[in-house]
């Protein structure tokens, strides 16, 4: 069974075949022609959505509810919908000065938001194909659930206010810890902790904050029974090493991260890694054959396959191609057959002509341009866009701002012309200031006062 082959990769034994999980959040819907809203609302048409996933991807692992501010709504912040993307968080209960933790919080229960909905629909999923598939429980990881409870102010607190940032996380963490006690009750193999602001801070903070408290958090999670996973998004290269060091059976990276460099730290620690077919570039505007490459590069760049999972880089997409979804899978699956198919493929180049580059020196004020994934459904990108758009509501009219979301044909062409190197980056007048970290409000405004005329 499919499933058994998963299993045996995250207990770390050798399998001959590498599992095939495909993070089908609310592209799921687009299967049964619902839109995001319908997907993360509606039990049937949730359920119906991730049966046809099932079908079409044949799957050895699959998340059940891809949404990160399911747990964050549950605690009093605000959500903006979406009707091809998940909800974005749009209000902070934490925000301001002196807060208190857990204030306004609470844990939630199971008939919190919408916890019953989703639990209901693992368990009808664990009887339809729990079978053959193993199931993914996807929960919100502590240091981003305390970023859409405190919102950008987080990224000072490191600094300024080191207890509160510790309780929070430590509240944070309990959530999480609550929360995988459900998930593994309806019936989830493996507990997903889906942390995209993990890559946004730097390794110095990740062992002040992050080290110790999810050391012990993965421990809680694993006495519960299943498998874990520690999934994060943007350039966490600096902290995959730490990541290993706190104890799960898998790590999942996206794009953002050399796949072959970052297997070789998990080898290391004799964990799984699971990863990284770019989400635009390949799934969403490449061919089926650019989906096919992808993964057979992707099984020829590492040295063993010994715990490797082949999956997008982080939550698919609403609008992927069916059949580029089908042919990753395919390629995964019926391996020796698609390295037939390929030998006379010629990936398409990006033509880069059309893009004009702004004449930076000639500029009468700063200009911040913000590269992202897309600000409204990438946790890390929404919190990059946060500090620009807090900058540019303090300088108004002395500043330009402008995002590029990497979701648009045009800005990919546009990344690959100024080379930008990862998302999200915030550059100033042309010249990268903020690579995959957050800046705090001072750190920005200092950027900014640095080159204002």
């Amino acid at each position: 069974m499919y499933k058994e082959i998963l299993f045996k990769t995250l207990r770390h034994e050798d399998t001959g075949q590498v599992p095939w999980v495909p993070f089908s959040g609310v592209h799921s819907g687009k299967l049964k022609g619902y839109n995001a809203i319908e997907v993360l609302t509606d039990p049937e048409k949730c359920f119906e959505s991730l049966v046809e996933v099932n079908k079409l991807y044949r799957p050895f692992g699959q998340p059940v509810y891809f949404d990160l501010q399911l747990e964050a709504e549950c605690l009093g912040c605000d959500l903006i919908w979406a009707e091809k993307g998940p909800p974005s968080v749009s209000s902070h209960p934490l925000e301001g000065d002196d807060p208190e933790v857990p204030c306004v919080c609470t844990i939630p229960t199971k008939d919190s938001g919408r916890f019953p909905m989703v639990l209901d629909v693992m368990r009808r999923l664990k009887t339809e194909a729990g079978g053959d598939t193993a199931l993914y429980g996807l929960i919100c990881g502590p240091f981003t659930l305390a970023g859409h409870l405190r919102g950008n102010d987080l990224f000072l607190d490191m600094y300024d206010n080191e207890e509160f940032t510790g309780d929070l996380i430590d509240f944070c963490a309990k959530v999480v810890e609550t929360v995988a006690g459900f998930y593994r009750e309806a019936g989830m193999d493996i507990i997903a902790v889906v942390d995209p602001l993990i890559s946004q801070i730097s390794s110095d903070h990740f062992e002040s904050f992050i080290t110790g408290r999810y050391t012990e958090m993965f421990k809680t999670i694993k006495s519960l029974g299943g498998y874990t996973s520690f999934f994060v998004c943007g350039d966490a290269t600096r902290n995959i090493e730490n990541m290993c060091k706190v104890g799960p059976d898998c790590i999942s990276i996206d794009e953002n991260i050399d796949f072959k460099a970052a297997k070789k730290i998990t080898d290391r620690y004799n964990i799984a890694i699971g990863g990284n077919i770019q989400l635009t570039i390949v799934m969403l505007h490449g061919s089926q054959q650019d989906n096919m490459k992808a993964v057979i590069d992707e099984l020829d760049s590492v040295d063993t396959r010994k715990n490797m999972i082949i999956s997008p880089g982080c939550d698919m997409p609403y609008d992927i191609p069916i059949e580029n979804t089908i042919g990753a899978a395919q390629a995964v699956i019926e391996e020796t057959g698609v390295r037939e198919i390929l030998k006379n493929y010629t990936k398409a180049s990006i033509d880069t002509s059309g893009v004009v580059i702004p004449d930076y020196a000639k500029l009468t004020k700063p200009l911040l341009e913000v590269f992202t994934l897309d600000s409204a459904t990438c946790a890390a990108c929404t919190y990059m866009m946060n500090a620009a758009n807090i900058a540019k509501k303090e300088y108004g009219g002395k500043i330009d701002l402008i995002e590029y979301k990497y979701t648009v044909p045009a800005n990919i062409a546009r990344c690959v012309k100024m080379g930008v190197p990862n998302l999200p980056s915030l550059y100033i007048n042309g010249k990268l200031m903020f690579r995959s970290i957050i800046p705090s409000n001072d750190e920005l405004n200092a950027a900014i006062n640095a080159v204002i005329k």
